[in-house]
């Protein structure tokens, strides 16, 4: 019994740090791993590989446990699932070892396959273990779509939980031989990772937002996260230029939590050291005095101080009111990222105010590149994916596609530049820009979000 609860541990432990896609012959197998299974109660071998549309034979095949005498399916196992015969996905790449007439010494990855690493939490411990787990999924959904576009790909993960010494998994020699590596996840991490992708000449995908100053020295790391200041101070600057000819009006919504006079201040200031005019009123100001603030010879631009749901409802009211007792009056709504997520409540408001939300991601949900995603995501993996924003395995695809292709492209030279690639990203664009003359890359891509009078909702890229 102990010995069995073993190899069910070993099963679990494979799903984290299985070495998917690669090179050497006998890891090659992994290729044939399309998901693991934890096996509920009362399932049976025939269930299961009917439920996946296997038959016994492929199930048993992939996992050799299975004809041992006494083999018994429990509860809590977990299983390797294969892909149907027939139906493993075609990669141009070699799964046998590099003859010697051909050794591993093709330097330019333009002219071989590239070797991409994940070093991030997969486990189910914990919700950055789940996360992980789906953002780590979108890879190899990248992956197998840019193999059909001809590139072919290794990729090789570990499971790096947050209190892990990382540098332990660099000692790994696949470590050294990618040219991409994705992650941490965690700040503790980076200066390991940093000074192992100087020695080795790799480059790092930072993908969330950590603590990451090595980012400002070291070439090789490149980083997805903007923080607020650089964020709120490139929505200013994308603010001021869209709406130029626009009267803007303040209101205080009376939100004594809200964080938003980094955004509200420091575009007050911009706008006062331009010489451009403003309004600031209240919520619950007089009918009167409200409208005094809006302009009746420009169009008006309206920011609430707050980005919460109660007060936006609270100013939808208000502003109804106003609209019906001004007609003609021209009034658009500048909002923040934070409104995405009441988009269901609000989505008629939102057309009717001509809204702009700005952030770092964005996903239609009634796209059809969002559709497909995630019915592949259903067959791949047989679920849905987490009802969060942004959508995890979505931006693990959109960034593992934007580098992937990159490199593929540019190779060493690859710097993640707006315009390099020719991507158009189905939730997360990337334009990275260099740290100074030494440093490496952080994203400065923004978007606004826009739902249009006519119903329709469409997306600025900046």
């Amino acid at each position: 019994e102990n010995n069995r609860n073993m190899k069910a541990l070993l099963r679990y432990f494979l799903l984290c740090v299985v070495l998917a896609f690669a090179t050497d012959t006998a890891l090659a197998q992994t290729k044939t791993w399309r998901e693991m299974h934890k096996v509920k109660r009362k399932e049976t071998v025939f269930g299961i590989a009917r439920d996946y549309g296997l038959t016994v034979e492929e199930l048993i095949k992939a996992n050799p446990d299975m004809n041992q005498p006494g083999y018994e399916l429990k509860k809590g196992d977990y299983i390797f699932i294969p892909y149907p015969s027939g139906k493993v996905p075609v990669t141009s790449q070699s799964t046998a070892k590099p003859q010697p007439s051909q050794p591993q010494a093709v330097k330019d990855m333009r002219q071989r396959e590239i070797r991409v690493g994940v070093m991030l939490p997969l486990h189910s411990e914990n919700g950055d273990g789940t996360r992980m787990v789906e953002y780590y999924r979108g890879v190899l959904m990248a992956c197998d779509s840019l193999r059909q576009t001809g590139i072919s790909i290794d990729v090789h993960a570990w499971n790096v939980p947050e209190h892990a010494d990382i540098r332990k998994t660099l000692k790994d020699n696949a470590a050294s031989r990618c040219d991409l590596i994705i992650g941490p996840l965690y700040s503790t991490q980076v200066k390991a990772l940093s000074d192992f992708a100087t020695e080795h000449g790799i480059k790092v995908l930072i993908p969330f937002s950590i603590n990451a100053p090595e980012v400002n020295s070291n070439p090789n790391l490149f980083q997805v996260y903007q923080s607020p200041t650089d964020f709120n101070e490139a929505v200013i600057g994308k603010y001021l230029e869209k709406f130029a000819g626009y009267h803007t009006v303040f209101i205080d919504c009376n939100d004594t939590t809200s964080k938003k006079g980094i955004f509200t201040f420091g575009l007050r200031k911009r706008m006062e050291a331009m010489g451009r005019s403003y309004s600031i009123t209240n919520v619950k100001s007089s009918e009167a005095y409200f409208s005094k603030a809006f302009s009746r010879t420009k169009p008006n631009v309206v920011i609430l101080n707050t980005g919460r749901s109660p007060e936006l409802n609270v100013a939808f009211a208000k502003l109804n009111n106003f609209t019906m007792n001004n007609a003609g009056v021209s009034v658009t709504l500048f909002g923040y990222t934070e409104w995405m997520m009441y988009t269901k409540y609000n989505l008629d408001n939102y057309y009717k105010y001509n809204v702009y939300i700005p952030a770092t991601f964005y996903t239609n949900p009634l796209s059809s590149k969002t559709a497909r995603i995630e019915q592949k995501y259903r067959w791949n993996f047989h679920a849905d994916m987490l009802q969060a924003l942004p959508r995890f395995a979505i931006t693990g695809f959109d960034q593992a596609y934007f580098f992937i292709k990159g490199l593929h492209m540019y190779g060493s030279k690859f710097t993640g530049a707006t315009g390099t690639v020719g991507y158009t990203p189905i939730q997360t664009p990337l334009r990275f820009e260099r740290q100074g003359a030494a440093g490496g890359y952080k994203n400065h891509s923004i978007l606004f979000v826009h739902y249009t009078p006519g119903h329709r909702t469409e997306t600025l890229y900046y």
